[in-house]
């Protein structure tokens, strides 16, 4: 059993930043994918960012450029760096874990973002 846990969500600003952590508690890293999720009220669960083990990443288009996804693989720790944040930003956002090649995925309890002025 894997177990993600999220923090560093909050309130900010239009044009601000916050960091998320995920916090995973097996050293897994290198036979699995790591990324973001984030569901807004109203609107389905949404991809935003993902790692690999190789360190290919991916990013949803309404973030490139504003969000930075990073793993401490020393630390098992996932990282979302979120910048020029904006009010449809706001969601929750969840960490993912997906086992390369297998059908096995954990998901953190989520944290809430919120883009407000």
């Amino acid at each position: 059993q894997v177990q993600l846990v999220e923090s560093g969500g909050g309130l900010v600003q239009p044009g601000g930043s916050l960091r998320l952590s995920c916090a995973v508690s097996r050293s897994i890293h290198s036979i699995s994918n790591l990324g973001w999720y984030r569901q807004a009220p109203g609107k389905q669960r949404e991809f935003v960012a993902r790692i690999t083990p190789g360190g290919r990443i991916e990013y949803v288009d309404s973030v490139k450029g504003r969000f930075t996804i990073s793993r401490d693989s020393a630390k098992n720790t996932l990282y979302l760096e979120m910048n020029s944040l904006k009010p449809d930003d706001t969601a929750v956002y969840y960490c993912n874990l997906n086992i390369v090649d297998s059908t096995l995925m954990y998901w953190g309890q989520g944290t809430q973002v919120t883009v407000s002025s």
